[in-house]
């Protein structure tokens, strides 16, 4: 008997694991512009900020 229980507890577990993330739904994102700021390059040029997708 107490093999069947540890069964039925792991079952329930399980069961319940998944029931939980039923209602869950997974959204893949949207590409973002972000912006990149200026930064001094290794000859001291300046390199002037600007707009890239993510």
């Amino acid at each position: 008997m107490r093999r069947h229980l540890a069964r039925i507890l792991i079952a329930l577990a399980l069961l319940g694991g998944v029931l939980a993330q039923a209602g869950c739904v997974v959204v893949a994102p949207r590409p973002a512009r972000v912006w990149v700021p200026g930064y001094w390059a290794p000859s001291h040029v300046w390199v002037g900020g600007y707009w890239r997708y993510r």
